[in-house]
């Protein structure tokens, strides 16, 4: 099955700088400014958690927005779109418990095999399948498990850090509770200008001396390829970007009256994923939330603009990607916790609505309770275990909403 074709003629700078204007700009900085803020900080969170270094982390941000600025870049000029493309959140939540018991290496391995397997099934026109293979609500209750930790580490933030992690909270409440602030600044956004203040305030920013190096160095990771990680991390890693991230995707792009190239964004994840975890960086999706924020408003067929603006943002953030380390790094971890957690609220809350829902709830609670418990088997992670054992489950116990679904 061929690709999709790119939107002839291609617009040249005229017809871009034509295209911009005031509202594409003003929701290019907003949607830019959500993806470096709450979801910068589960990838700090999870990567401390693991035990990454800072240059290690550093790296992981260089291709999260570099590698993926360049992929949104192409395809917004290609297909004159808002096709914006970052990293999966969920999948970075994967990693945090694999890093318990695998390598760095095997970690970024297991990447790799990730890609390679989007790839195909982008090249092949199999991923419309393979985005049905296993229920909906069984794949969110897997994210709900792997995400409850950030939940609870908000909670524990609070309890340790009160003076950081409160403030940070009562702003985000209040932004969220006034529907016309909440559209002039985001509840996160302002959590995060209301959680900084706390920490200059009480003299909590604690940079380290060595000395900073302030353009982006990527590590290059030689991969290791062993079973445990490709049985832990590949299948989970491939669902959450085709399944979670794409499908959220395409779902908001349809919304707003676009035709998202599946195919080609399929195999862009694939190979985008095969290059970013040569700098230790997790998988490559087209992402729901920016997408929604920059296809909200304006004329659509100018909407595109919005994205090209994105992927400069992107492309200068990753650039500087060590000094954005630094100065998240010095901030106290509640400071980290607590933005990351109220990040994952409104995820997490989707994710058991979809899980509980209607259908496949008996597997779906399956799959969260052996996720949340963390135990692994023949060295292979829980969320593997989660998705085989809530399925296996269903299909024993819930034949009929299989039934209803193929109907």
């Amino acid at each position: 099955m061929p690709l999709e074709s790119a939107r002839r003629p291609l617009p040249g700078l005229r017809q871009i700088l034509a295209d911009t204007g005031g509202i594409y700009l003003a929701n290019a900085v907003i949607g830019f400014v959500f993806a470096a803020s709450g979801p910068v900080a589960i990838i700090l969170a999870v990567g401390a958690r693991g035990g990454l270094s800072e240059s290690d982390l550093s790296s992981w941000i260089f291709g999260s927005f570099v590698l993926n600025g360049l992929i949104t870049l192409l395809f917004c000029t290609l297909y004159r779109q808002p096709l914006v493309f970052f990293w999966t959140i969920p999948g970075t939540v994967l990693v945090g418990p694999a890093l318990g018991h695998l390598t760095w290496p095997e970690v970024v391995g297991a990447f790799l095999a990730t890609g390679l397997l989007m790839l195909v099934l982008g090249l092949s026109d199999w991923v419309r399948r393979a985005m049905q293979a296993v229920p909906m609500p069984i794949v969110m209750a897997m994210v709900a498990g792997v995400f409850l930790r950030f939940g609870l580490d908000l909670v524990h933030a609070v309890r340790d850090d009160f003076w950081i992690a409160a403030p940070m909270i009562a702003v985000f409440l209040a932004l969220g509770a006034s529907g016309g602030w909440a559209k002039r600044v985001p509840p996160l956004i302002g959590a995060l200008v209301a959680g900084a203040a706390a920490v200059a305030l009480l003299g909590r920013f604690h940079p380290h001396g060595e000395a900073l190096r302030v353009f982006a160095h990527p590590n290059l990771v030689v991969p290791v390829f062993s079973w445990r990680a490709m049985v832990e991390l590949v299948i989970p890693l491939a669902i959450t970007v085709l399944v979670v991230q794409n499908g959220q995707g395409f779902a908001v792009l349809d919304a707003a009256g676009h035709e998202p190239p599946i195919n080609a964004i399929t195999v862009a994840c694939g190979a985008g994923s095969i290059v970013a975890a040569l700098v230790g960086t997790v998988s490559t999706c087209l992402t729901g939330p920016v997408n929604a924020i920059i296809s909200a408003s304006g004329e659509r067929d100018r909407q595109y603009t919005a994205g090209l603006a994105v992927g400069a943002f992107a492309l200068a953030f990753g650039l500087f990607a060590p000094a954005f380390t630094r100065l998240m790094l010095a901030a106290p971890p509640a400071f980290i916790a607590a933005l990351a957690g109220l990040a994952m609220l409104r995820v997490l809350q989707t994710a058991f609505s979809v899980s509980f829902r209607e259908r496949f709830t008996l597997g779906a609670l399956v799959t969260f309770l052996v996720t949340v418990a963390d135990v692994p088997i023949f060295s292979v992670g829980a969320p593997f275990w989660g998705l085989v054992f809530g399925c296996a489950v269903s299909r024993l116990l819930e034949r009929k909403d299989f039934g209803a679904t193929a109907a």
